[in-house]
This record gives structure tokens, C-alpha cells and sequence, in this order.
């Protein structure tokens, strides 16, 4: 399967404060390293430059000069299409963007082409009209003026990312990397997702959904706490886990279990432990020929019909049509499917 090309907008000719610059490196360590082992070919990487107006010495406050191999133009053949965060200047004191970058963002989604916004990117794709009607998202310091600005937009400021389809945008900095390997997975599927998380040291799948943590810049928790009993959850997804029995496991209370972790992710103990069942049984589906009834069991799930139905519900598709869209990505991974 072909992962296609992904061109990334950098807005040189107006600056990029020094912290935009990690939603800028996101899709460029994502998609521009090749990772033949995991998937061949990998994804074509086209930085592509606005090129007007006259480059600054210094584009980014950290003494880094930012050049680019491509323009505007290129857009129109790319299979994705990333706008990292735009300058300050136009989401504080609303400096317009390049009427050429504007256009070329609308040409791009009329050729066809997947349209994804980090952060502040959002206001790229909303003032191109590409958000009008949809829902979307951006970091939560920007998102009242980003509904402000923008009022046919249905902007969402407590979720991580929005998958709309053929517009995606995401929160924040870390929240940037968790829609890329989001991409990754729709794309390649879950084990390449995975594999390419692990090797980035980063957690595999964040949910859409999950909470921006507004609140929880400094936690009142401490998340280590939780982590060995999460991790053992995840182990043994195939048995009928309670909070009562990860509380006990955590030697907490389960109130005490049940505060604590939402305040660490953002979701109630339930609804993580579906959203965990939910990711084995999509790596089982892509990865092993085991019938639908065994990933049930596996995933914990239960049976064929509860799978189906929180497919439905949750990924918008049957188990079978989400095996279908997904090539076998770890040959004779059926025996081991069951371990753990």
C-alpha cells in the first residue's frame, strides 16, 4: 500500500516563533524519515515554501534560517496537505496570510488532496473556508478566537484532535503528534502506528476525544502511581476488569482510583478500558486471519455481536470492512495473538 505524498506549509516570509517550530519538526520526523521495514514505499515529504515577501535573516527567533524546496504549487499534488501553526502575528494582531497560500490551500482540497492543521494551522484552513460547517479544534489558548473569527466553524477546545474526514485538525504541540500517528494508522494501520511510536518513544494512540488537560499543566496527581496498573491492564484486556479490581490493584479505593485517573487522562476508567479493547482489536484485526469471535474473547470485548456494535458505534465500521481497509501487516502473528 502506498503511503502517498504529504506536503507541509512553512510560512517563512513572516516568522515562525521559536516554539511553532515543534509542530513544524512533527510531520517532518513522522513523514520524512523513510521506515522501509515497516512499510515500502513510505511517505513522499515535500516542505513547500509561501515565498513572498522578502525572508527575514532570522525566520524563527532561534537563529535558524528556514529554506524550502518546494512552493505553493506543489500543494496541488500532494495526498495530504499540513498546515503546523501559523505566525502570532496573524492569530494575535491579525496580520492576514498570503492570499497565495489561501488559494493554494483551496486548490490542493479541490484536487482531492486529505487537509491537516497543528495548533493555530486551523486558522489557515478556516480562513480557506475549509472548516466552514465542520467541527474542528486548536490549542485552547486560541480556540475562543478561532470561534470568534470564525463562526461557521464548530470549534471543539477540549478535545486532543478532530478526524472530520478529508479535514483533520489538532490541539497543541504534543496533540499535533498523536493526529500524525493518527494519519499513520488510518493509513498504514495500527502495527506500522505502533512500531513507528515505539521507536519515537512516545505513547502509540491517543483517542481523538481525550482531553486537552486545560487544567492540568502542573498535576495534582502523580501519574507513575497509575502507570504499572494501566500497563497490567493492558496485559490482560481478555478478562472482565472492574475499576474494583484495578483499584485493588492500585491499592486505592475505587473513588480514589476513579478521580485519579480521569484527572491523568481525561476519561473515566470504563471508557478507557473500551477505548484500550477497542486498539487490540483493531491490531488483531490487521495483523491476524483470527475470526471476529476470538478478538472478541481477546480484546475483551465478548462476543462477535458486542464487537460489532461498539465498531459501529465508536469506528464506523464492521470489524469485517475495517479488516478489509488494512493489508496484513505482521505475516503469522495469528499464534501469538493470544498471548498475554
Amino acid at each position: 500500500m502506498s503511503a502517498g505524498s504529504v506536503a507541509v506549509v512553512v510560512t517563512e516570509e513572516i516568522g515562525i516563533p521559536s516554539w511553532d517550530l515543534y509542530e513544524l519538526s512533527i510531520p517532518c520526523t513522522v513523514f520524512g524519515k523513510a521506515q522501509a521495514d515497516l512499510a515500502d514505499p513510505w511517505y513522499e515529504l515535500m516542505l513547500c515554501g509561501t515565498g513572498e515577501g522578502e525572508r527575514p535573516k532570522d525566520a524563527t527567533g532561534t537563529g535558524l534560517v528556514l529554506r524550502t524546496g518546494h512552493g505553493l504549487d506543489d500543494l496541488v499534488r500532494a495526498d495530504t496537505v499540513i498546515v503546523p501553526s501559523v505566525p502570532d502575528a496573524f492569530v494575535e494582531e491579525g496580520k492576514p496570510l498570503p492570499e497565495a497560500l489561501i488559494l493554494a490551500l483551496r486548490r490542493a482540497y479541490d484536487a482531492g488532496a486529505r487537509m491537516v492543521s497543528l495548533c493555530t494551522g486551523a486558522f489557515a484552513l478556516a480562513e480557506a473556508g475549509l472548516l466552514d460547517g465542520r467541527p474542528a479544534t486548536a490549542h485552547w489558548l486560541h480556540t475562543a478566537q478561532l470561534a470568534q473569527r470564525y463562526p461557521k466553524v464548530r470549534v471543539d477546545d477540549s478535545v486532543l484532535y478532530v478526524d472530520d474526514g478529508d479535514v483533520l485538525t489538532s490541539a497543541g504541540l504534543t496533540a499535533g503528534l498523536d493526529l500524525c500517528l493518527h494519519l499513520v494508522r488510518r493509513d498504514l494501520g495500527a502495527h506500522v502506528a505502533n512500531q513507528l511510536a515505539r521507536r519515537m518513544v512516545v505513547p502509540a494512540h491517543r483517542p481523538g476525544g481525550q482531553a486537552q488537560f486545560i487544567d492540568l499543566s502542573v498535576p495534582e496527581t502523580d501519574d507513575d502511581a497509575l502507570a504499572p496498573v494501566l500497563d497490567w491492564a493492558r496485559s490482560h484486556l481478555d478478562r472482565p476488569l472492574t475499576v474494583r479490581d484495578l483499584a485493588l490493584r492500585a491499592v486505592m479505593s475505587p473513588r480514589t482510583f476513579y478521580r485519579r485517573l480521569q484527572e491523568a487522562t481525561g476519561t473515566t476508567p470504563l471508557q478507557w478500558l473500551l477505548t484500550q479493547r477497542l486498539g487490540r482489536a483493531q491490531a488483531l484485526l490487521e495483523s491476524t486471519d483470527l475470526p471476529i469471535e476470538k478478538i472478541g474473547e481477546l480484546s475483551g470485548l465478548g462476543t462477535a455481536n458486542n464487537l460489532r456494535h461498539h465498531f459501529l458505534r465508536h469506528i464506523g465500521v464492521s470489524p469485517s470492512e475495517y479488516r478489509r481497509a488494512f493489508p496484513r501487516t505482521v505475516p503469522g502473528a495469528g499464534a501469538e495473538a493470544g498471548s498475554g
